[in-house]
């Protein structure tokens, strides 16, 4: 169970006594899932054999605290720099290589690490463990095994009351960028994207706020918030024949009931299944597989797409595509960006788009920022394209309007014709 006051506590006690220590925040991915396939009673056995496995890895003086179903919370005393630390991690990765036998159930764990040093990433015991779970959400959204935390990472100090206040009176606004069919040159679709401007800090940048989310409890209603104000917007504009893409964390999947929240909020609606395109980041995928592959598989039951999103980023084998029942993939801007200047890159993008089709999925290209990268994509084959260079995210009513004008533009001017 969590403890945060425990964890807290024992955060404190040796930022009172000593010049230097590490902590850490310890995600053992797929424990969950245990549970659920084979009863809440082994799960709770694997869980104590992960924990006995981290606490053996360790130092006698080390020490070790349950911070949630699948997250434990390290600290290490007297460290005198950062690099101890990574023996520490070292010991981790190297003691989950081999699959645990509980009652003669082989499970393998693995392991995500993010860590925040006292006194240079914070002074104390909040800070600190805020700043290594940072550190971990860092690591899971790159794709990497472990993080330190990074003080160019903390541009914001957001107020956890404050931000709640703002998503339970919907503060935040709904923004829509444009996603453009690349054959038809018509504007396909949107993806719809969350703004906070905060009273105390102003504009906030979404990978703050969010990411803020994910490390609390706030992710539920934000998920909540998202799914609501992007499905009244899509019913204001009616039988526009656009797609409505939806972010949705990983964290979000964890939580459960996304799937009836989904649903729901359809019904509330009315805008078909069909129409809603669920996007979840490659990095999530292989958080927590098994759970993952059954959350997409209900939303596809229920008629909606399913996109990957931020493909390329993270670490996921290309094997992974054929477990999910995904329907779109999103390339990543870092690989869309290069192609006008680099044949290497270019001939990268062409392969992954000629996979996807192989695999009957659309592609989605992210981020085209000019005319040639544009032009480049279409000459390959892409299905689809977002980016500034098509077009900017805007509040979704002001996109609501110009694409209602535009389409009676284009209405007129077929009438004309005739």
């Amino acid at each position: 169970m969590l403890n945060q006051g425990e964890v807290l506590a024992a955060i404190e006690r040796r930022a009172g006594g000593e010049t230097g220590f590490a902590v850490l925040a310890v995600r053992v991915c797929d424990l969950r899932e245990v549970g659920i396939r084979y009863g809440m009673q082994r799960g709770a056995e694997v869980e104590a054999a992960a924990e006995r496995l981290i606490r053996d890895s360790l130092r006698p003086v080390d020490e070790v605290f349950r911070a949630g179903d699948d997250c434990f919370s390290v600290i290490l005393p007297n460290l005198p720099a950062r690099n101890h630390a990574l023996l520490a991690t070292t010991r981790l990765f190297k003691a989950f290589e081999q699959p645990l036998q509980v009652d003669g159930v082989p499970w393998q764990g693995r392991l995500r690490i993010g860590a925040a040093f006292f006194p240079q990433d914070g002074d104390n015991a909040d800070v600190l463990w805020r700043r290594a779970q940072m550190a971990l959400q860092d690591a899971t959204r790159r794709g990497q095994p472990h993080a330190f935390y990074d003080a160019r990472d903390d541009r914001f100090d957001i107020d956890y009351s404050e931000l709640r206040e703002a998503i339970e009176t919907s503060q935040l606004l709904t923004y829509f960028q444009p996603v453009w069919n690349l054959r038809t040159r018509r504007i396909s679709g949107v993806e719809s994207l969350a703004r906070w401007t905060s009273p105390t800090l102003g504009s906030v940048p979404p990978d703050e706020f969010v990411t803020f989310a994910e490390q609390s409890d706030l992710i539920v209603a934000l998920t909540h918030w998202s799914i609501n104000a992007t499905l009244r917007e899509a019913a204001a504009l009616g039988d526009a024949g656009l797609s409505f893409a939806i972010n949705l964390s990983a964290s979000a999947f964890a939580q459960g009931a996304l799937v009836e929240q989904l649903s729901d909020a359809l019904s509330i609606w009315g805008v078909p299944p069909a129409s809603i395109v669920a996007e979840v980041t490659e990095t999530a995928l292989v958080e927590d597989l098994d759970l993952t592959a059954r959350t997409l598989r209900r939303l596809r039951d229920m008629g909606m797409r399913v996109a990957i999103d931020d493909f390329g980023t993270g670490y996921a084998a290309i094997t992974y595509l054929s477990r999910f029942p995904a329907t779109e993939l999103k390339i990543d801007k870092t690989l869309v960006d290069p192609i006008a200047r680099d044949p290497h890159a270019a001939r990268l993008a062409d392969s992954i788009i000629q996979l996807a089709h192989r695999l009957d999925m659309t592609t989605v290209a992210e981020g085209i920022a000019d005319a040639k990268t544009d032009r480049l994509l279409t000459e390959m084959g892409c299905d689809h394209g977002q980016g500034f260079h098509l077009g900017v995210p805007q509040p979704a009513a002001e996109f609501a309007e110009h694409h209602r004008r535009s389409a009676f533009a284009v209405d007129a001017s077929v009438a004309e014709c005739k």
